[in-house]
Parts: C-alpha cells; structure tokens; sequence
C-alpha cells in the first residue's frame, strides 16, 4: 500500500529540492506570465520578442523549466506585459521568528 503524506503546502519543498521556496515563487511568476500571453493570444515568438527572450529560453519557462531565469527577470517580464510590480516589505507577525516570500497577485 502506498501510503499518502500531508503536503506542507510547496511540493518542491515536499521533494526535498534545494530553494524550495525560490523555485514556488519562479512557478507562480511562471504561470502568470503564460496566463498573459494566452489572454493576450501571442504566439510564443511573439512573446519572446516582447519579454528579451529566446523563443526556446520563453517554451523551457513556460513549461516550469527555469533555473536558468531569475526572478528579477521574471518580473521584468511581467512588465513588459503590462503588469505593475511591487515589492513589499513589512514586519513579519510576532508569532513567527522569520519572515516569508510569498507573490500575491491582485
């Protein structure tokens, strides 16, 4: 039988796999950024002249294949879509000891 384990709510940090929580966060820059170019009907070559990306560099993010991209560029990304972007920064609550990263679309 094989037994079922409670996510701890980022399936990368569930596999164990070295900045989880980085690799969430380029997952959920990663898929707004496809949810705006189908909205937007672009093609992929059309997107990439957009956004300063390859064609192929743009296909390997959109299918969650991006070590090789950061943030930072995904953000940027982002904007050249039309998207403000805001980095917020505030005191965590006092019941926890660290902050936390988290994207939040509005």
């Amino acid at each position: 039988m094989i037994g079922i384990e409670e996510s701890r709510g980022n399936i990368y940090d569930d596999l164990e796999i070295p900045n989880a929580n980085e690799m969430r966060i380029k997952s959920q820059l990663s898929a707004k950024i496809g949810e705006i170019i189908k909205a937007r009907h672009l093609t992929q070559s059309q997107a990439s002249e957009i956004l300063g990306l390859s064609q192929p560099k743009l296909s390997e993010m959109l299918r969650g294949k991006f070590r090789g991209i950061s943030e930072a560029k995904m953000m940027e990304c982002l904007s050249h879509l039309g998207r403000d972007v805001q980095i917020v920064v505030k005191p965590a609550p006092r019941s926890r000891k660290e902050g936390r990263i988290e994207v939040v679309f509005a």
